[in-house]
């Protein structure tokens, strides 16, 4: 059993950064690809970004270049910086830990959310 902590979020300006960590417990060794989704009020939860073990990344389109993810394999930890906010940023981000062969997720876990707001 895995078990994700979030941290980070908050309040943050038009233009400015953010930093969020989700750090993973218990059966962390077995997971391979960890990423974050949000969810924005009023829509359903969509894809930001994710991290497989070797380091390969992926982005939706509209963070490309503005927001990172790295990743501490000793420490299972990812870490997403956010930078040049929007307001269509805000929302409530979701970490997740998951277990994947090929395009198959074989399992997933997934921590708290933590908001996220930015004002114009």
């Amino acid at each position: 059993q895995v078990h994700l902590v979030v941290s980070g979020g908050g309040l943050e300006q038009a233009g400015g950064s953010l930093r969020l960590s989700c750090a993973a417990f218990g059966s962390s060794s077995s997971i391979n690809n960890m990423g974050w989704n949000r969810q924005a009020p009023g829509k359903q939860r969509d894809f930001v970004a994710s991290i497989d073990s070797g380091g390969s990344t992926d982005f939706t389109d509209s963070v490309k270049g503005r927001f990172t993810i790295s990743r501490n394999n000793h420490k299972n930890t990812v870490y997403q910086k956010k930078n040049s906010l929007k307001p269509k940023d805000t929302a409530v981000y979701y970490c997740y830990g998951a277990k994947t062969y090929g395009q198959s997720v074989l399992w997933n876990s997934w921590g708290q959310g933590t908001q996220v707001t930015v004002s114009s």
